[in-house]
């Protein structure tokens, strides 16, 4: 009887890494690459060498860069750059490189189509969209994992984007490319937009006398809860208030109010009320014709 050879454990090959773009999420960036064992931050460029060395100080890890030239080559090329600035610098990095390797943007507005200029040269393309935000790279480092990242393009960068995404915790889901703007509205929505109530909510009780620690702890414990109820239970469950109850005397008072404080919040007011009516009724915020 013939003995069967041991099998060969096979070796995950984690990818080096280059990150052009020193803002918060790059650094965010910066951190999870870190500390993932196996995976080397190699270089970092900025706009200035100042930024790039203090990024890398900062972190501990990777090589501050002077020039796109002077980059070493990576197997995964991030450019965590401005959406305005990302098809100039990949401009720019496929006229000062001579070798080929798979890079991605990190937009959630524009499809892996901006790196144009790298794919013409040979370049695998992808875009990558962690859903988070990335007030403090501190902070958004600590809550990547379980975040949702979207990624499209091409199927080498891809694959070295989900695998970077599952390693440091996160989780990638496929985007249509052609609908990127549609998407990258609806995360505004979500998160832009209700930070944005949060200041409309506080300004207001600010100005109906409640003291600003209180106002801001109020603002704090709603928006935890609601969230909390908003993932249990979905959004047309978890609704209250006047308008999910259809007390339309006191949203007709109330809406006065507002407007006498403030006509541009009186009309927010109205617009969101009417919103919040429709899905209470429907359980869609936004009816079909």
């Amino acid at each position: 009887m013939g003995h069967s050879r041991p099998r060969q454990r096979r070796e995950r090959i984690m990818p080096s890494v280059n990150i052009i773009g020193t803002g918060k999420v790059g650094r965010t960036l910066m951190a999870l690459v870190a500390a993932l064992p196996g995976t080397e931050l190699r270089d970092v460029l900025s706009r200035s060498p100042a930024s790039a060395a203090e990024a890398v100080a900062a972190t501990s890890a990777g090589r501050a860069a002077a020039t796109l030239a002077g980059m070493r080559p990576a197997d995964l090329w991030v450019l965590s750059v401005p959406d305005d600035s990302i098809a100039k610098v990949a401009q720019a990095l496929a006229e000062a490189r001579g070798d080929a390797a798979a890079a991605l943007h990190c937009s959630g507005f524009l499809p892996a189509q901006a790196l144009e200029p790298l794919r013409a040269q040979g370049w695998a393309a992808a875009s990558c969209h962690p859903v988070l935000s990335f007030a403090d790279p501190q902070i958004a480092a600590r809550q990547f994992p379980g975040t949702c990242c979207a990624i499209e393009g091409d199927a080498p960068a891809v694959a070295l984007a989900r695998r970077l995404v599952s390693d440091c915790g996160g989780v990638p889901f496929d985007v249509d490319p052609e609908r990127k703007a549609l998407y990258h509205a609806a995360a505004v929505f979500s998160n832009n937009f209700a930070t944005v109530l949060q200041a409309v909510a506080r300004e207001a009780w600010l100005e109906a006398g409640v003291p600003e620690e209180i106002a801001a702890e109020l603002g704090r414990t709603l928006l935890s809860g609601t969230a909390e109820s908003v993932g249990r239970l979905g959004p047309a469950a978890a609704l209250t208030g006047p308008a999910a109850r259809g007390d339309t005397d006191l949203m007709r008072l109330q809406e006065a109010a507002v407007t006498a404080w403030r006509p541009e919040a009186g009309a927010l007011y109205a617009a969101m009320s009417r919103l919040a009516r429709a899905l209470k009724e429907t359980g869609t915020a936004l009816p079909g014709n």
